[in-house]
């Protein structure tokens, strides 16, 4: 997708999408055969429910058919939450991840998995588990020291909502 074409998409869809109180992380369009696929990834501070993809997808179908955005050509439109294994790269995505186990990688090599115990502007308060029986330590990362950083997943943790009702 040419960076035009993908501006002039954004400028189109995000007023829709930040209407509904949800962030627009990226846009993508692709071929499947004869089709285009067009994939707008939405999320927010409190995730992305079946029922407000379904919205945006309808309220995003409804805008780009008034305009000629997408040219002539036949597309699929496609609207989801990001995926679990999705990088963390702005800000927000930190915040959204405190309390989270991480894997950051650092700009000098090295990797640290650590749960997000806080954000600021500058950077993490994390917390390193301990191994072999030692506690936990506090580590600050500074964002500018991380080169790549994604969510780990835990199948055995609790969710803010489990933890609420306990």
């Amino acid at each position: 997708m040419s960076t035009t074409q993908s501006e002039r998409l954004r400028e189109l869809l995000e007023p829709l999408v930040a209407a509904r109180q949800l962030d627009l992380e990226e846009i993508e369009v692709s071929r499947a055969g004869r089709r285009r696929v067009l994939r707008v990834i939405v999320d927010s501070d409190d995730g992305v429910e079946l029922d407000a993809c379904a919205e945006v997808s309808r309220a995003l179908s409804e805008k780009l058919d008034e305009t000629d955005a997408m040219g002539e050509d036949e597309y699929v439109l496609e609207v989801s939450s990001p995926g679990a294994d999705r990088p963390l790269t702005e800000h927000r995505h930190y915040v959204r991840a405190t309390g989270r186990l991480v894997k950051l990688r650092l700009t000098e090599g090295s990797e640290l998995v650590a749960r997000v115990l806080g954000v600021d502007d500058e950077g993490l308060d994390l917390e390193v588990p301990g191994v072999k029986g030692r506690k936990p330590t506090a580590r600050r990362v500074e964002f500018a020291e991380v080169a790549k950083a994604r969510v780990e997943i835990e199948f055995n943790r609790k969710d803010k909502k489990e933890e609420e009702e306990a």
